[in-house]
């Protein structure tokens, strides 16, 4: 056995809030406490300096599209341009540089634009050059406009749902486009990109992500791919495609190898797509959005699983696609029990705009909510995309971290990258410091919910995952971090505390503009994934 000793540091755990030593035995946290008797304890360990390093669970990001986060990272990442002018000026630089078989670009959003409005396909074609094939998704990656030559390599998407003449493509429409695009990426683009999104993870603290794959995402070919390729970042893939009986869930499992049916199953879209399922319409559009699931789908797909014994889950954010969600969920517990359901712990991803009722029945089954502060961050507030979207009332409801927590819903954070950032630490500050300010979390929740909540919504339920006591896996991130504090229990005492006495270990100070830790190593079972 080989033992390394971390000297010198400040160790978040709960066992031992005040350690500034942790032993590490074959890639298992077998001590924490203090630097003298650590010393003491383990004379023969390899010593490891921290020099006053902040030594954390490391994170893991419950919902990510790896292949298409490393195409932003090494393609075009359009989330810089202010202006629909500075977007197609990014296009036509990128396109003069480069004789890419498809010219990718992920993240232009209109909202924040003085035009108000997405690129046309003339203006795409005129900064790619003729004949070119080019996507451009939106931020949201539910809509995307395309040059001539993508759409005609893919006749049947005029004739889909989310076609019309001069939008941006939606729906059926913008996933069929979006597989064409994928498959005609060679290999060696992908793998480069998949690299690219891994070492990107780790180098943020990340330990493991969980993929959201499925048809209209991704395809079979780049979940194959992706269940191949090696990296220190451990990879969960899901798979969303919904079924009807146990025997087809444990088929498509077996086929595929996936770890589960859940992840981005569609029961609709996004709001800045006009295509979330809402209620009642939107207040900048007289549509109320996608439906691609019905509850009875729902309930069958849930009731598969349940019995096969897969993790279920389903992407829905809109009023209208949660409540058919949770009548899905009603339906089969009627049938088999809450306890049954809650065993399994099915999952809904973003879960935004729900109520009382919609969050109390969630909490009942046991569903799991992965969700991404960076949403809110982006796109809340009075005067942000979703107040343009819903209406100031409405918008005001997005996202209740609170009152899910409160009701017994576990929460795991994560980014959806690429739409958002993956970046914990700015993930957990949102959470913290939500734009709403009812429905904030302690920054302490919202850490835990991105370390063993997300460890918990990938089936992990050993009470060690994602925490350093003695018996948790040695997966941990160092940061230089600057003072740590610890959050009150009620903003009506105080918001923070840097007082020891409190047997809390703090965190890095998540202020609005406080400068975010930086990751200095990351290390996974004990094997070092990144360095500085």
């Amino acid at each position: 056995m080989s033992t390394q000793l971390l000297v010198g540091g400040r160790i978040y755990s709960s066992s031992s809030p005040d350690a500034t030593a942790m032993a590490v035995t074959d890639g298992m946290v077998v001590w924490v406490g203090a630097d003298r008797p650590g010393r003491a304890l383990y004379p023969d360990a390899e010593i490891i300096e921290l020099d006053g390093a902040f030594v954390a669970p490391g994170f893991v990001d419950p919902h990510v599209h790896v292949t298409g986060l490393g195409l932003q990272l090494i393609g075009m990442d359009l989330t810089r341009a202010r202006s629909l002018a500075q977007c197609l000026e990014l296009i036509r630089a990128y396109a003069a540089a480069h004789d890419d078989a498809v010219l990718t670009g992920q993240g232009w959003d209109e909202t924040g634009w003085p035009e108000r409005r997405p690129p046309t396909i003339a203006e795409i074609d005129a900064a790619v050059g003729p004949g070119r094939l080019a996507y451009l998704t939106r931020v949201d990656a539910h809509s995307a406009v395309v040059s001539t030559a993508m759409l005609a390599a893919v006749p049947q998407a005029r004739d889909a749902n989310g076609y019309t003449a001069g939008e941006p493509l939606r729906a059926t429409a913008h996933h069929l486009v979006r597989q064409a695009m994928i498959e005609r990426l060679d290999r060696a683009q992908r793998d480069r990109a998949r690299r690219a999104a891994l070492d990107h993870a780790a180098a943020h603290g990340v330990v493991a992500v969980h993929e959201c794959a499925g048809p209209e995402i991704s395809g079979r070919t780049d979940v194959a791919e992706l269940l191949e390729f090696e990296h220190g970042v451990q990879v969960r893939v899901y798979w969303g495609e919904a079924v009807r009986d146990a025997d087809e869930a444990r088929a498509l499992v077996r086929e595929l190898g996936v770890h589960g049916l859940a992840g981005d199953l569609f029961v609709d879209g996004s709001l800045g797509s006009h295509t979330a399922w809402l209620r009642e319409p939107y207040a900048d559009r007289d549509t109320t959005g996608v439906r691609y699931l019905d509850a009875d789908a729902i309930a069958a797909h849930v009731r598969a699983c349940t019995d096969a014994g897969v993790q279920a889950g389903f992407h829905a954010i809109g009023d209208g696609a949660i409540e058919a969600v949770v009548q899905g969920f009603s339906r089969v517990a009627a049938e088999v029990g809450a306890p049954a359901l809650a065993a399994r712990g099915h999952r809904i991803e973003h879960a935004e705009l729900l109520d009382a009722s919609q969050i109390a029945a969630l909490a009942e089954y046991g569903v799991i909510a992965s969700v991404q502060p960076g949403f809110d961050a982006a796109w809340g507030g009075s005067d942000g995309m979703y107040a343009q979207r819903l209406g100031a009332r409405r918008a005001a409801a997005l996202n209740p971290f609170a009152a899910m927590a409160a009701a017994g819903v576990a929460l795991a954070i994560g980014s959806d990258a690429p739409v958002t950032a993956l970046s914990p630490w700015e993930a957990v500050r949102a959470a913290a410091n939500h734009r709403t300010p009812g429905h904030r979390i302690s920054p302490r929740a919202a850490f835990a919910a991105a370390t063993r909540g997300a460890w918990r919504a990938g089936g992990i339920r050993d009470g060690v995952a994602g925490t350093l006591v003695p018996g948790a896996p040695a997966s941990y991130a160092v940061w230089d971090a600057t003072e740590l504090v610890v959050a009150a229990a009620a903003d009506s005492v105080q918001r923070w505390s840097t007082d020891p006495r409190s047997r809390v270990p703090g965190l890095p100070r998540l202020d609005p503009g406080a400068p975010v830790p930086t990751c200095l190593r990351t290390v996974h079972n004990g094997t070092v994934i990144h360095r500085v």
